[in-house]
């Protein structure tokens, strides 16, 4: 047996679910290029871990490469360098992307996510660039509150599970208004059926586009800016004709008033649904459209309140993976990051589902309290061993069933991967 010591063996603990998935087989039917010394598992494989270890870019990942045990954990001497990295993300192609995410997606239903049943929260996210040479179009970056030189990033978030299950970081101005249908065709493809219902922003889309959902027999739900003639025949209605309702929810503004109406808009063939929505904490009532027209409003309303959790899923991607880290050289292609960062959200996630507690906690908290843990590899011919170091949080890992756990590792040649804890 050989001993090998892994300063980031706590990564080893995400080997099951990427098994899970096939990952490493997803990676070779995406066609991602490869090289007579490294194969394209190994490559994205790094890259993965280096995600999946929170490292800003790729020019941060070589406090990784020194780590022999993870080196072993893809079947490498040694993992590639930083220039090997950057230069290997330029030669991938979205098409390869769009692979991974529809593998991803294929493999992750039948786990019981990823089942759009509750419909989808889409949102956009500009990732800024600090240098000041870049042929980069200006976007609106919230943070900053300003427009600025950025990379335009947009994410489908499941509302049932609120993983993410797709993104794009190669979105013009020009195609911005249509990335939805993007979607739309993306999720068709992986699953063979329409996405459920769309809720977004007023800003990610155009009428024109909302009519082509419409014909698609797409469901959408969104708000509509309040102009000055709307708002004033909305004033003007009687009392009776807002309907005060009562919803399920924490916090202040549960009995919001409502009062529907069916509209005529500009590029859209047919009459849409408009909820106006007040006594919420806002001066000027909110406008909600649909193409639903049997949906309770009241339910509507409330559906659209829970979008929030795409920004909130967002904020911790953003944080717990670095997705922000854009600088001036731009060393990893951005929308395999952004493809990257989905796959180790989801990586994460089904680490976490078994751990009571953490079903729903975020990347940095789960790093913290399992996967950032230094261990030894024992290795022999029947498989490896794992013997973490002694970590306050062992117990959930234990009665999550990893102290029982066999693996078959497939990029191992199925030799299997165990854990163990040491006595407290």
């Amino acid at each position: 047996a050989t001993q090998i010591r892994c300063d980031h063996a706590g990564l080893l603990l995400l080997f099951p679910a990427m098994a899970q998935l096939g990952l490493h087989q997803l990676v070779t039917e995406a066609d991602y290029p490869s090289t007579s010394a490294i194969t394209a598992w190994q490559s994205i494989g790094t890259l993965l871990l280096a995600k999946c270890a929170r490292r800003h870019r790729a020019h941060h990942i070589d406090a990784l490469t020194d780590d022999a045990g993870l080196a072993f954990g893809l079947q490498l001497t040694a993992l590639p360098k930083a220039t090997h990295a950057g230069t290997y993300s330029y030669r991938v192609r979205r098409e390869s992307n769009t692979k991974l995410l529809t593998g991803m997606v294929k493999a992750l239903r039948p786990l019981g996510m990823a089942s759009g049943t509750a419909g989808f929260n889409l949102d956009f996210h500009a990732i800024r660039h600090h240098g000041e040479h870049t042929a980069l179009e200006k976007h609106y970056v919230p943070r900053r509150s300003q427009r600025t030189r950025a990379v335009l990033t947009f994410f489908a978030q499941d509302h049932a599970s609120t993983e993410m299950v797709y993104a794009n970081a190669e979105i013009t101005k020009a195609e911005q208004a249509r990335e939805i249908l993007a979607f739309a065709d993306y999720w068709r493809h992986a699953t063979g059926e329409d996405p459920g219902l769309l809720v977004f922003d007023s800003q990610l889309t155009t009428y024109k586009v909302l009519d082509e959902l419409t014909a698609r027999g797409i469901g959408w739900l969104t708000l509509r800016q309040r102009g000055k003639t709307e708002l004033a025949r909305l004033a003007a209605l009687p009392a009776g004709r807002w309907k005060t309702a009562t919803i399920a929810r924490s916090g202040r503004y549960r009995r919001p008033q409502l009062h529907e109406d069916m509209i005529k808009l500009k590029d859209v063939g047919t009459k849409v649904r408009q909820i106006a929505i007040r006594n919420i904490g806002r001066d000027e009532p909110t406008l909600l459209i649909a193409n639903d027209l049997t949906t309770p409003g009241k339910d509507l309303f409330a559906r659209y309140a829970e979008r929030m959790t795409i920004e909130n899923e967002l904020d911790a991607y953003i944080s717990g993976f670095h997705l922000d880290a854009l600088s001036s050289g731009v060393p990893l292609n951005v929308d395999l990051d952004t493809t990257l960062t989905v796959i180790a959200g989801n990586l994460y996630r089904l680490f976490a589902r078994d751990l009571t507690r953490y079903q729903t906690a975020t990347p940095d908290t789960i790093w913290r309290h399992f996967l950032d843990d230094p261990g030894t590899l024992h290795i022999s011919d029947r498989g490896v061993t794992c013997a973490l170091n002694l970590r306050s949080h062992h117990p959930q890992l234990i009665d999550a069933g990893y102290a029982d756990l066999k693996t078959p590792i497939p990029w191992w040649n199925n030799r299997s991967l165990q854990f163990t804890f040491p006595p407290r």
